[in-house]
């Protein structure tokens, strides 16, 4: 007859992983909203594993996520400094989720819009060329999962990151392919950023029903000029009020005067 087992080692190691975890969420949330800038130190291990009432092991293993993110950067005898925003990893989930947290910088909300066009425009023409059979079966079965759940709902926005995930896969570009977490992350954070305190103020399934009617009929210059309709809706679903303050909204506007 087997014995129960205390709760023993691998109970505590779970405890360290979720408290790690959560430090360097907080801190993450701390460095993207700007509160700490780049080039300041964090305070040191021992005075900030004391603050926060943690161990210093986990304190260092909260340091070790947000190095591997490309936030921080730690050196002897100089300490934790937050990293240049150019060295950090944009695209990572983690990353996007810490940066939407709170009202994110709208120069950099518009400039993430303006990848996604860049990079999924092109990635509709090529899919126009190149999907098979079974790349549309994945893009349709898609559509049809935000068609029943809505935007609104966890599966609703599965699958309108499974329908992006599709298009990049039809590419059959393996390095285009490689952004998929990365475009998948943007879609999904900007979809739950943009309903955060109100429903989304129209459906957007048609623009991606246009992006599959073009790839389907292998129309790679509409499927281009679809997609990037689709990423600019998108990016005007964000309240007006927000938008006005962005880069993009305000060369908009000196352009038309």
């Amino acid at each position: 007859m087997s014995k129960v087992q205390p709760l023993g080692r691998s109970s505590r190691v779970n405890k360290a992983l979720r408290l790690h975890g959560t430090i360097a969420r907080d801190l993450g949330i701390a460095i993207t909203s700007g509160r700490y800038r780049p080039g300041d130190l964090l305070v040191g291990e021992v005075a900030s594993s004391e603050r926060l009432e943690v161990s210093r092991t986990a304190y260092r293993e909260a340091v070790r996520i947000l190095a591997a993110k490309g936030l921080v950067e730690s050196k002897p005898k100089v300490g934790t400094k937050v990293s240049a925003r150019h060295k950090w990893h944009m695209l990572d989930p983690d990353v996007l989720a810490w940066a939407f947290e709170n009202e994110p910088d709208l120069d950099l909300l518009e400039s993430l819009f303006e990848l996604r066009n860049i990079v999924e425009s092109a990635a509709a023409a090529l899919a126009a060329e190149r999907r098979t059979a079974e790349d549309l079966e994945e893009m349709r079965e898609a559509i049809g999962r935000m068609a029943q759940f809505t935007l609104a709902t966890e599966k609703g926005r599965q699958g309108d990151q499974d329908f992006h995930a599709a298009l990049l896969r039809a590419t059959k570009n393996p390095y285009i392919m490689s952004l998929t977490t990365g475009v998948n992350a943007a879609v999904n954070t900007t979809t739950m950023f943009k309903q955060r305190n109100r429903p989304l103020p129209r459906n957007p399934i048609p623009d991606h029903e246009r992006v599959f009617k073009a790839v389907a009929e292998k129309n790679a210059s509409r499927a281009h000029r679809e997609m990037s309709k689709l990423i600019q809706l998108a990016l005007q679903d964000i309240p007006l009020e927000k938008r006005s303050k962005g880069r993009m909204h305000a060369q908009s506007a000196k352009r038309r005067s």
